[in-house]
């Protein structure tokens, strides 16, 4: 399979593009930025065929020398590229948020069904091993029903990082959060139903001046089965998730980082404390062997555009909750699809490759 990467932003550099050499099956054929003294140094670093600038994205993909884009770009520019893909019969492996409101999501997706592409939203930890194993052993009755969830998830933003900014979608709700609240549903295989939610920022941060600092949310389950998340871009670097049943309880601490090892550990009474460590993989790796395999044998991904239009009605409603401080109902969808252990795909870490006009969005 032959892929291009728009947008040459950090997790471009730092995760997506060395990927290529770890995910057997699929090609970087080509790469897109505004910044020509990155395409020069990228072009030369990783041998593509063609480095280009966004005004040539129409016709090279209409070219037909590409079969998928990944989509590294701000948030706020996720629809438009993820239509005109669609339109060119280009399939297409989406960064998450899948936009930055629910109404962009379901453009996103009917323009995708309506041109016979496929439309991956890149969760990268539906490939991973240690979510993975605490999904399945919270669903086999480990440590009895599960009752209820939490999860914290922060970092020290940078002072000129694009995720401060509002209007290109930034906030620690739609970047943060959304690990939080996937990785709940993902937990109780069931959709949030409403939510109670409120926001906090320091007063002299010039960080937060267009975007919350924190958002603490819960969400309301079916089974009467409760989530907890609290995000931040103003604290110290930490994610972790717990989920505690009527006999034990799960935790993942570190939760959603793809630099680092995952540790898994089951507390359940009268038992043995258990504790599994998960070796640092390459998690976009494993997307893109994912991505390949559903365009070959013509199946629907998992995660779909429509589970990142579930999160973004979740999100949407954690929203307008710390806006109303009223309990906002979650727009209702169906899903079937969960992510599931025979999804794990392992494939070697690669190291941190020098960037190109590119800073990480946390401060050191």
């Amino acid at each position: 399979m032959q892929f291009a990467v728009i947008g040459q932003g950090y997790f471009a550099q730092a995760a997506v593009l060395p990927a290529f050499q770890q995910a057997p099956g699929c090609e970087l054929r080509a790469i897109f930025s505004q910044d020509a003294s990155k395409l020069r140094a990228l072009k030369g670093k990783y041998g593509v065929a063609a480095a280009l600038e966004y005004d040539q994205y129409d016709d090279y993909l209409r070219s037909g020398e590409v079969d998928a884009i990944y989509i590294a770009l701000p948030n706020d520019m996720h629809p438009e590229y993820t239509i005109r893909a669609a339109r060119a019969g280009v399939h297409v492996l989406c960064e998450k948020p899948l936009a930055t409101n629910s109404y962009d999501g379901e453009r996103m997706i009917t323009a995708c069904a309506d041109n016979g592409v496929k439309l991956m939203v890149a969760y990268r930890l539906h490939f991973e091993g240690a979510t993975l194993h605490a999904i399945e052993r919270a669903q086999r009755g480990d440590i009895g029903r599960p009752r209820f969830f939490s999860s914290t998830f922060a970092m020290q933003v940078q002072d000129d990082n694009i995720r401060t900014r509002r209007a290109r979608g930034g906030g620690p709700l739609l970047d943060l959060g959304i690990y939080c609240v996937n990785a709940a549903r993902s937990i109780f295989r069931a959709e949030p139903t409403e939510v109670v939610a409120m926001s906090a920022t320091a007063r002299g941060d010039r960080r937060f001046k267009e975007i919350d600092e924190q958002v603490t949310a819960v969400l309301r389950f079916p089974g009467q089965r409760l989530a907890q998340l609290t995000c931040s871009f103003g604290a110290y670097d930490h994610s972790a998730f717990k989920v505690v049943g009527e006999k034990g309880r799960i935790t993942l601490d570190p939760a959603y980082e793809h630099s680092s090892a995952l540790t898994v550990e089951m507390d359940v009474a009268n038992r043995r404390l258990q504790r599994r460590r998960f070796p640092k993989r390459d998690q976009v790796a494993a997307e893109l062997i994912a991505f390949a395999d559903c365009i070959r044998e013509n199946r629907d991904p998992e995660p779909s555009g429509e589970e990142g239009l579930a999160d973004l009605y979740a999100l949407e409603a954690i929203q307008r909750a710390t806006e109303s401080h009223r309990m906002e109902v979650v727009t209702a969808i169906s899903r079937r699809a969960r992510p599931s252990k025979a999804q794990a795909i392992r494939r070697k870490p690669h190291g941190m490759p020098e960037l190109v006009h590119a800073q990480p969005p946390a401060r050191d």
